[in-house]
């Protein structure tokens, strides 16, 4: 049936909110430009239902092709969104000043609970972490929008090509550029399939009792010799097990070793809200989204920014009687 009511309109497009801002997300890196690119593209459907032929396109497709031309049109306003790690070499002094880049327009994380269910969630999980994000953020908007389309969401590339105006030789031609770039990064067979990520959770806790108990001994067995640690706004990040555990203890002779921390989820990937000791109890520092392998934790990117922050809900401040 023709959509021809902003209320039919609705009920057939409303299901269809969560993985649009998924897919806006992954485009654009950016939380907030997502959403607002979601509403935009509802807006555009809504005011060309009474035109919407579901003999032509079903309602996903159709609000998908409006979704992809409208973050092509935002992209030639943006710069990518990078993470530290993608912008120049590992610092190799643990303890010299932070810089900020205040002026990076940074890759933000996603809350789980805006995609949808767990069951959405889990679905989506391998193309949105924040690796595989952040490497798409280099592609090319239109390779990039053709990796998204036929990699995760499995479209056949004619309707790619139909979507993008585009011949289906050209898409094909895209999608082997934009995979052979994942590739290098390591990162292909996060975007097509789940990674395999047994009891993550469990070493996750594992890593949040070593670390509010500042045991620098058990940490060091949890995170993998190549470790990560980057923490936008700052430009700053460390590579490998040694320069990670030294920025850690950097911050306990900073903050102290009276830490709290609760379960957050991000990208479909295992994160904490950090709170360090203040007056009065403990107040929020940071959110930690972690990268988990058989070997252990390969990856941390630790989010100070007060937006992204407040995106997640989370409180700023536990009081000492319920700490």
């Amino acid at each position: 049936m023709v959509a021809t009511s902003g209320e039919q309109f609705a009920a057939q497009a409303d299901p269809f909110r969560g993985e649009l801002l998924a897919y806006c997300y992954r485009m654009l890196g950016s939380v907030h430009d997502a959403e607002d690119l979601v509403q935009e593209t509802l807006l555009r459907a809504w005011r060309a239902c009474d035109r919407y032929d579901p003999a032509r396109a079903t309602m996903r497709t159709w609000l998908y092709r409006i979704a992809t031309n409208a973050c092509l049109t935002a992209l030639e306003q943006r710069t990518r969104r990078p993470l530290p790690a993608g912008l120049g070499a590992a610092d190799a002094d643990a303890v010299r000043p932070l810089i900020r880049g205040e002026q990076v327009p940074w890759l933000e994380p996603i809350p789980d609970t805006l995609i949808g269910d767990p069951g959405d969630v889990l679905a989506l999980r391998g193309s949105l972490r924040l690796a595989v994000v952040a490497a798409l953020q280099y592609l090319p908007a239109r390779q990039r929008a053709v990796l998204i389309l036929r990699e995760v969401l499995q479209w056949p590339a004619a309707d790619v090509a139909a979507c993008l105006g585009m011949t289906a030789a050209a898409v094909n031609s895209a999608l082997q550029r934009g995979r052979a770039r994942l590739g290098e990064a390591g990162l292909t067979e996060d975007l097509i399939g789940e990674p395999v990520q047994p009891d993550v959770r469990a070493l996750v806790d594992r890593y949040v009792t070593a670390f509010v108990n500042a045991d620098l001994a058990t940490l060091e067995q949890l995170i993998t010799d190549d470790a990560t640690l980057e923490m936008p706004p700052f430009l700053n990040w460390f590579h490998g097990r040694r320069a990670y555990l030294r920025f850690i203890v950097r911050g306990f002779t900073l903050r102290g070793t009276d830490w709290r921390m609760l379960p957050a989820a991000a990208n479909g990937q295992p994160a904490v809200a950090a709170y360090a000791r203040s007056d009065g109890g403990h107040v929020l520092h940071s959110l930690q989204v972690f990268t988990v392998t058989i070997a252990g934790i390969s990856h941390t990117t630790v989010f100070q920014d007060r937006s992204v922050l407040d995106r997640f809900g989370l409180v700023h401040h536990i009081p000492t009687a319920t700490a």
